[in-house]
């Protein structure tokens, strides 16, 4: 994969990341031929499931670790708050190895979620996106999808579609961070009304 993996050594040589050392290594399960096609578009990211402290590597903890301030540390997440009850940041990042795509398929711009899913497409988890993210931000020195959301297979309690990523605002109005958001469906509760 040449520089486009973030294994064992690259997180090791990491210690910001602060993540706890692999004992056994997992078997990459992707073939030879898998990965030479895909190597173009794609990284190679080895998921760890603990800090060194023995805590959970979650969206939740990586948020505490890494703040929302850009004024006082970059990368970090952008300064929202509304997920913090929601059940998918205390979802663990499970160990083992993904290949996760580096940018939007430009086919799948402003085509809404359902119609990407109905077209055969598997989003990733939002803890494996916003892992992904910090990993090859430290080790690798890429920022995956500064200007870009990504769909995320999670929902919030009421439904909702997760969508993560745009690191940066080109328009200027927005501080930097590794932005969550949902995208809202529409529900009876949504109507319109007139004004004169």
């Amino acid at each position: 994969m040449g520089g486009r993996l973030v294994g064992a050594e690259e997180l090791a040589a990491c210690p910001i990341l602060d993540l706890q050392a692999i004992r056994e290594f997992p078997p990459i399960p992707f073939s030879e031929q898998e990965l030479k096609r895909l190597k173009e578009d794609y990284l190679l990211v080895l998921g760890t499931d603990r800090f060194r402290s023995g805590e959970p590597v979650t969206i939740r903890n990586l948020k505490k670790r890494f703040g929302m301030d850009p004024d006082k540390s970059e990368p970090c997440f952008y300064n929202q708050d509304w997920y913090d009850h929601e059940a998918f940041i205390d979802l663990p990042m499970p160990c083992g190895w993904q290949l996760i795509r580096e940018r939007v398929f430009e086919d799948s711009r402003a085509v809404s979620p359902e119609i990407l899913l109905g077209q055969g497409r598997q989003f990733p988890s939002a803890i494996s996106c916003t892992y992904a993210f910090f990993a090859t931000w430290f080790c690798l020195g890429k920022r995956l999808w500064e200007h870009d959301f990504v769909w995320c297979a999670d929902t919030d309690h009421n439904g909702d579609r997760i969508y993560v990523g745009k690191y940066h605002d080109i328009d200027g109005v927005n501080k930097n961070g590794f932005s969550i958001h949902r995208h809202l469906a529409l529900r009876p509760c949504y109507g319109a009304i007139n004004s004169y």
